[in-house]
């Protein structure tokens, strides 16, 4: 069960309970997280609390056959689920709050009834019914209840069967026995039942003597016990799963009547069997059905056999009812046990493992019945043999033979391409799943092992290569479970090592998440540097104008000029020039479907035009079977990483650029110096906030992480854990670079909108001093200068500072430069006190440690300390104010 499963039902229990206050959902699912096991560890004994529950039941007898019904179709988790009731009714405070909630529920459904429900009035009668005729409605009721709940008809079913199969493999249809197998009931070897009884009815037998009478009833049963009707015993017609039951002539002797009706459940469970066999042998019921009705056929063949010998013992001894009953009477128990296998598989409507399972349960009942016992170990040996040659096949080499749906792995068409081109692409988990109902009981606790042993096998045999397990030996039942998980255990070794060698080694995993590192990780500077000098202009273009190939051309220039082309692997990088900006494509990456999620997957890009550095991302090509690893959905997150991180370098750009630009002014001797010295100071405040987050999620978050999956990588023992560690990888990066969390998302890029504005606000103010410049420094000299023309050009130099000093003044005055900075300065300092802020609660309230470090890096020197701790002592002020109010 899932984690998101278990929030979900947790809450619905909590919300049909009307239970609230505590601590909510979160305590009982933390609970239930901390005792979780893959598989059931123990066995309940249901016996005492069936028997506790009769005796707290208002109608224990209705309880019990409704019970032993369910236990007749092997409805699993029936004993844990008695045993949970049974210790419900044990604690009084439970049941009362339980009885009380029930009560509620029922007023308000009535409630709701009475208010939205037409409402009939009855005729008025001018008779009361009668206790007969009550009777008379009582009895007719119950037959249309029994009506509506009796089996569908054989043909239905299988034709059901039949059509389900075929839409699922509809180019393996099932086989078809003809019609005629079904319409001539002679070849079925059961009862033919006829209006009138055979036999001629002028001679009573109850006129005969004590000897005849016992003769011909000899006879008789000789004939019913291999469903053939005598002349004084008949058989009743059965209606779908109904029992078989005889009539005996009234006129017997009642001793006589006695003794047959002993010998008579054998002819029962003989048809039961027969009708069983019949049914199941079709071909809509699955191999495992198939074995166990020939070992059935098998057992029954040698009860035919006793019964012909007793025809030859009585056509040469006249065997008397007692010795009749003597001979019948070993078989008996057999027939019985027989009948109540065919009978528990037939309600059940149990195929495959299911099957399995209730042959298996019944052998381990039987424990103290060493006959019985070995009657069932018999018949869940020749019923596994089939299911278990599936299994075979499937762990020693990765292919599913199923054609019946009767194996506990199922698989789905899905194509493995879809890995690169779907964000929530799932087919690692959904090629092949496990059916929990298919799963025969003794294989549980393997289960999981199973299906990953033949997932490694079936990805290594997709690339090409055919491998089998070199430890296969037949796998058979057994009661001793340690045999099988042997071999179960020996072939998933196997497919692990073969699998993971195959990636690791041949493949070369490593070295392909290392290239990816470089690139999406920013792992090689000198790379971005060029890249982003060559492609700086290009960049600044409104997305829709830029040319994709020009950019694969300059990224192509960027590598052969840099180290990155060393890499082997350099040409799989491409360039992405993505529809939406990454807030929108970190909903897109989620797994979970809510509805604001897929409004934003199905929703139109933004109409704003998005620049080409707001919508630049990378690509990587990965083939078949590296791609199980690095999927659509983990490269989503090697490109959110990498916006994240290309984004801020765009900015550390753009205010290292305003630096430069700002030297030109020092030439000038401005009188308001102050307040260009306070926008290199606010520049520099932003610089050095940009440089320390970029230095911690690169130094702090990714270069450790990567470190730890790369040791954990060569721990690795099976694709699984290969899977988990990349995964954990990504999350943990993506959770310490801020990318998971809106509100810190939301903080830190208006934090960069604010970055940007102010760059863009300089080099205006820049740019209109340069063309100031330009139009005072334009001269007429022809030739070289003179050397009055030195001293002339040394004048006008410095009139021209002085005039651009004065011009400078004001445009500052005019423009409000000083009210512009001034804001600049208040909303970075307060959008920064906000984010610290932020930090410093999840850093302490959720335990994200690794987050208070961009606290001491930011605040080194305890500048933002004093007004934190001034916010937390105003949060803590209104948090009790609410309190008290509440």
């Amino acid at each position: 069960m899932s984690e998101f499963r278990i929030h979900h039902d947790v809450n619905e229990l909590l919300s049909l309970l009307h239970v609230r206050g505590g601590d909510g959902a979160e305590g009982y699912i933390d609970l239930l997280q901390k005792h979780r096991t893959p598989y059931v560890t123990t066995t309940v004994s249901a016996h005492s609390a069936k028997v506790k529950l009769a005796e707290f039941s208002k109608t224990p007898e209705d309880f019990l056959r409704k019970y032993e019904e369910l236990k007749s179709k092997n409805v699993r988790n029936l004993d844990p689920l008695v045993y949970l009731l049974s210790k419900l009714c044990e604690d009084k405070e439970t049941l009362q709050f339980l009885q009380q909630n029930a009560k509620e529920r029922s007023e308000s459904s009535a409630n709701t009834t009475s208010t939205t429900t037409t409402s009939y009035t009855l005729p008025q009668t001018s008779t009361k019914m009668s206790m007969q005729e009550l009777d008379e409605l009582r009895k007719k009721l119950g037959n249309v209840t029994a009506s509506s709940n009796a089996p569908l008809p054989a043909e239905v079913t299988r034709k059901m069967l039949r059509d389900k199969h075929n839409k699922k493999n509809p180019t393996q249809p099932n086989p078809v026995f003809p019609n005629w197998v079904y319409d001539r009931p002679a070849l079925l070897g059961d009862f033919i039942t006829s209006p009138t009884p055979p036999g001629d009815s002028a001679v009573a037998i109850g006129t005969m003597s004590l000897p005849a009478q016992e003769q011909a009833l000899v006879e008789d049963l000789l004939f019913v016990l291999v469903g053939v009707d005598g002349r004084d015993i008949t058989a009743q017609p059965v209606l779908g799963r109904q029992n078989r039951s005889f009539i005996v002539d009234s006129t017997l002797d009642m001793s006589i009547k006695e003794l047959v009706n002993r010998i008579l459940p054998v002819a029962s469970y003989y048809s039961t069997i027969t009708r069983f066999i019949e049914e199941k042998s079709s071909f809509e019921y699955g191999q495992v059905n198939h074995a166990l009705t020939a070992a059935m056929r098998t057992l029954i063949k040698e009860y035919l056999i006793l019964v012909t010998q007793l025809e030859h013992l009585q056509r040469q001894v006249m065997l008397s009812l007692q010795k009749l009953w003597f001979y019948i009477q070993p078989t008996m128990r057999t027939m019985e046990i027989l009948a109540s296998i065919a009978s528990s598989v037939d309600k059940g409507e149990c195929m495959g493992g299911s099957t399995l399972s209730l042959l298996h349960d019944r052998t381990f009942n039987y424990t103290g019945d060493s006959q019985a016992q070995e009657l069932c170990l018999y018949l869940t040996k020749a019923a596994s043999v089939p299911y278990f040659e599936i299994l075979e096949k499937w762990i020693y080499r990765g292919i599913i033979k199923d054609p019946y749906s009767e194996f506990m792995v199922e698989e789905h068409e899905l194509q493995k391409e879809k890995i690169q081109e779907d964000y929530n692409d799932k087919y690692w988990d959904q090629r092949y799943t496990i059916v929990q109902h298919r799963i025969p009981s003794f294989l549980q606790k393997m289960a999981d092992k199973i299906l990953s042993t033949g997932k490694y096998l079936n990805v290594v045999r997709e690339c090409g290569r055919d491998v089998t397990c070199p430890d296969a030996k037949e796998v058979l039942y057994t009661l001793k479970e340690r045999a099988y998980v042997e071999q179960i255990e020996k072939a998933y070794n196997y497919a692990s090592k073969v699998l993971l060698a195959f990636l690791m080694e041949e493949k070369e995993l490593v070295s392909r998440l290392r290239s990816i590192k470089h690139y999406f990780l920013m792992d090689k500077g000198d790379f971005f540097v060029h890249f982003m000098d060559l492609t700086e202009e290009e960049l600044k273009k409104p997305v829709d104008d830029i040319v994709p190939t020009r950019l694969e051309a300059l990224l192509e220039l960027a590598l052969r000029m840099s180290t990155a082309n060393t890499d082997p692997f350099k040409d799989d990088l491409k360039i992405d020039l993505m529809p939406h900006d990454v807030i929108t494509q970190l909903l897109r990456v989620l797994a979970i479907e809510t509805k604001q999620e897929k409004a934003i997957i199905n929703a139109e890009p933004t109409d704003a035009a998005l620049s080409g550095l707001e919508a630049f991302s990378f690509d990587y090509i990965v083939k078949w079977p590296l791609s199980l690893i690095i999927n659509r959905k983990a490269l989503t997150r090697y490109q959110m990483l990498f916006r994240h991180i290309f984004y801020c370098k765009h900015v550390e750009r753009l205010l290292c650029n305003v630096w430069i630009s700002s030297k030109d002014f020092k030439l000038y001797s401005l009188h308001s110096a102050k307040w260009f010295s306070a926008a290199f100071a606010l520049r520099q405040r932003m610089l050095n906030f940009v440089q320390n987050i970029q230095y911690y999620m690169m130094f702090e978050v990714m270069e450790p992480t990567w470190h730890i999956m790369e040791n954990n990588l060569k721990t690795a023992s099976n694709i699984d854990d290969v899977l988990c560690h990349h995964t954990s990888f990504l999350d943990n990066c993506l959770k310490d670079c801020m990318l998971t969390n809106p509100e810190l998302l939301r903080i830190f890029s208006k934090l960069m909108s604010v970055c940007v504005m102010f760059t863009n606000c300089m080099q205006r103010y820049t740019q209109s001093m340069r063309l100031d410049r330009l139009s005072l420094e334009q001269g007429t000299m022809d030739g070289p200068p003179t050397r009055s023309e030195h001293a002339e050009e040394a004048e006008k130099k410095r009139l021209t500072t002085k005039l651009l000093a004065e011009h400078a003044d004001i445009l500052q005055s005019d423009a409000g430069f000083e009210a512009t900075i001034s804001k600049f300065d208040s909303n970075f300092s307060m959008l920064l006190l906000d984010l610290l802020d932020k930090l410093s609660i999840y850093s302490t309230n959720d335990c994200e440690h690794s987050m208070i470090s961009i606290i001491y890096r930011l605040d080194f020197n305890g500048f933002y300390t004093e007004r934190l701790e001034r916010m937390a002592i105003e949060r803590s002020q209104k948090a009790s104010v609410s309190s008290d109010k509440r």
